[in-house]
């Protein structure tokens, strides 16, 4: 018979991290497709593709003079309307006086109070034309509504762009910070909620595809509040800084979250625990150098006598 040589290993006490793994999508923390909200030409374009903006840059204009236009007949029609009012309050004093005088019927001095109310509801109208059509004009100044780094240029200089266009002129994704959505079996979520309800910070470790290049390291932020039916997950969500850019939107990771530390619990190499149909189980060498079977704390029957027992274990 063949004597297979093994090589014995000590084991030791010690604190043992507990992680889940699962796959995971980077997605931007916000992502807004920048829209015209007026029609006309695109005459200017100020940003740089794959750059980086800033809330409030501007990155685009539509020709403003048509807006310009209308600003100014709004004017024009408010000052027209003004004097119209200032008139029709003089023409009262004059009728008030005229009436002290009872030179004139009350009559008519009641009859220009009513126009001069017509008249100021006809000035508070066109106060409002003359700031839509400023409002109007400051759309044509297109801005970032958020911080982040803008994608390629979806609509060239040149172009009539309108507000009911889809595709938008640029798209804008905020990463730093980004987020990664990832899902986890509906029977470890009970372990993750009991972590968060202690107030813990759970760590979440995000990997590349492979699974071996560290690419960040973030939080736990988020568990959303219903199980999937078709698969039986949980989506989570994690933030990290991502100061370095490394995670890109819709990327794909690898997500390995620690959710617990076991304490003082003794620690055997991998290479040494074998499975079998009892479960996990190694062996343990005894005096005379002999091998016992043994089972972890996962197992039911405690230690007993291996089949392979009073075969000589070599160091």
């Amino acid at each position: 018979m063949m004597v297979a040589a093994v090589v014995a290993e000590p084991v030791k006490e010690g604190d043992v991290p507990v992680y889940l793994n699962s796959l995971g999508t980077v997605t931007g923390l916000r992502t807004v497709t920048v829209k015209s909200r007026v029609d006309g030409e695109l005459v200017h374009v100020a940003f740089k593709e794959g750059g980086r903006v800033r809330e409030g840059d501007q990155i685009a204009e539509i020709d403003p003079r048509p807006f310009q236009v209308q600003l100014m007949q709004a004017e024009g029609q408010l000052l027209r309307d003004e004097a119209l009012l200032n008139n029709a309050r003089i023409d009262l004093r004059r009728y008030r006086t005229l009436l002290e005088q009872d030179s004139i019927a009350g009559q008519q001095a009641a009859t220009q109070e009513a126009v001069i109310k017509q008249y100021q509801g006809i000035v508070a109208t066109d106060q409002a034309l003359v700031a839509n059509a400023k409002l109007q004009l400051s759309y044509a100044k297109i801005t970032a509504p958020i911080t982040g780094r803008l994608g390629l240029r979806i609509v060239d200089q040149g172009n009539i762009v309108k507000a009911s266009d889809a595709g938008g002129i640029a798209v804008i994704t905020q990463a730093q910070p980004i987020s990664v959505v990832f899902t986890l079996p509906e029977d470890q979520v009970p372990a993750v909620m009991k972590q968060l309800h202690s107030g813990k910070v759970l760590p979440v470790e995000a990997y590349d595809r492979g699974g071996k290049n560290k690419l960040a390291q973030g939080r736990l932020v988020a568990v959303d509040n219903q199980i999937d039916l078709n698969t039986g997950t949980v989506k989570l969500k994690s933030q990290f800084d991502n100061e370095d850019e490394a995670l890109f939107a819709n990327q794909f990771v690898n997500i390995r979250m620690k959710i617990d530390t076991l304490r003082g619990v003794v620690i055997a190499p991998g290479a040494a625990i074998q499975n079998g149909n009892a479960g996990a189980f190694v062996y343990v060498v005894k005096d005379g150098r002999t091998s016992q079977y043994a089972r972890g704390e996962t197992g039911s029957c405690g230690r007993r006598p291996c089949r392979r027992a009073g075969r000589p274990a070599s160091r």
